[in-house]
């Protein structure tokens, strides 16, 4: 709060002003999410009156920043709407294999686990997420394999998983080199995975 008002002052457009809002929103977000949130949508609706075009990237994360903070508080479905728009537009400006649309569409994956919409999180992250990751991002890179760990929670928790499949996608399965370790994935219902800080004031999960 101390950060936020020392900069209160200044102009609505002011680069340091957006930041300090950007840090007040990231640091509530992380022990009172339902004080952060107010501050989150304040700063999206402020990227959207001074941004030109709906897609334009700074827009997108204050849109995720809320979607992720929406998850936090449990409503889940509120925030399953906005992943979804935040990766049409991403597609549509920047293009299925984009770094920042893939790791959007992880994002939407984790969504789609949140909500229970196994069938869809799966096909979505293996038939769409995967290729596109591994193909402009290469087989190791921490979004793709952030992905991976997603599809297998999406298995794991599928009633009608088989043996097969999840020997196929888990990430620790020893075949599979492209893929990580059991403990990141070992819970009992879907959650945010690996969701963290970046540039903009945006949260990855």
């Amino acid at each position: 709060w101390a950060c936020w008002k020392t900069y209160l002052g200044r102009p609505e457009t002011d680069e340091i002003r957006c930041l300090a809002m950007g840090v007040l929103g990231g640091a509530l977000h992380v022990s009172r999410p339902e004080e952060a949130l107010p501050v989150l949508e304040a700063s999206l609706a402020l990227e959207q009156r001074h941004r030109l075009g709906g897609d334009h990237e700074n827009i997108l994360v204050a849109q995720s920043n809320v979607a992720s903070c929406l998850s936090r508080l449990g409503r889940d479905d509120e925030a399953l709407v906005i992943e979804r728009m935040i990766y049409a537009r991403s597609v549509a400006t920047l293009g299925v294999s984009h770094e920042e649309t893939i790791r959007n569409g992880n994002n939407l994956t984790v969504s789609l686990n949140m909500n229970g919409l196994l069938d869809e999180a799966k096909s979505f992250a293996r038939d769409r997420l995967l290729p596109a990751a591994r193909g402009s991002l290469g087989a190791d890179h921490g979004i793709t394999l952030k992905i991976s760990q997603n599809l297998a929670t999406a298995l794991d928790l599928n009633p009608e998983r088989t043996r097969d499949n999840l020997r196929l996608h888990h990430p620790w399965h020893r075949h599979d080199p492209f893929l990580i370790s059991p403990q990141a994935t070992t819970c009992s219902k879907p959650r945010p995975l690996c969701r963290t800080w970046s540039r903009g004031g945006g949260w990855s999960k």
